[in-house]
């Protein structure tokens, strides 16, 4: 079972979803029940949800990299050791998400926020997995993984 701690660190967001705790828990609630992975262990995350200053400043200090950016995902585990402790014990905490406001507020209407807002948690969350698109292959299949997880959530 995957848990998500959602954290609104810009007030903004309430702008675009009028509580965006419970659109999160709807998702991973869906996301949980339709799922056969992981049903034995509690996969604990956060979810930061930022705006472009923050996700910004901790970019550059974390990835030597001084832009902003649409997610950023901060693992605790590399894959191999976390497959280990997924085999070994029940919970376990995997790691940070950060999502940008303005990365997302770029669409047009609410269900394409809404949209984007999916992809993004998603994709940070295959990330705390262990996944990663540095090469074609990791890229073709995280991206089979990601659709996969928001057709759960539909």
């Amino acid at each position: 079972m995957i848990k998500v701690n959602v954290i609104l660190n810009n007030i903004v967001w309430k702008k675009y979803l009028k509580n965006p705790h419970n659109f999160i828990d709807k998702r991973i609630e869906l996301l949980n029940k339709r799922n056969k992975l992981f049903k034995r262990n509690s996969l604990i995350c956060s979810l930061l949800l930022s705006g472009t200053k923050e996700i910004k400043k901790l970019n550059k200090k974390f990835r030597k990299k001084n832009k902003s950016t649409d997610v950023l995902s901060f693992p605790f585990y590399e894959k191999n050791k976390l497959n280990k402790k997924i085999n070994r014990e029940k919970e376990i905490y995997l790691g940070d998400i950060i999502i940008n406001l303005s990365k997302v507020k770029n669409k047009n209407n609410s269900n394409k926020f809404k949209e984007e807002l999916n992809k993004l948690w998603i994709h940070g969350l295959l990330h705390l997995l262990g996944y990663n698109h540095k090469s074609n292959t990791g890229y073709l299949e995280m991206q089979k993984l990601e659709n996969k997880f928001l057709h759960l959530i539909k």
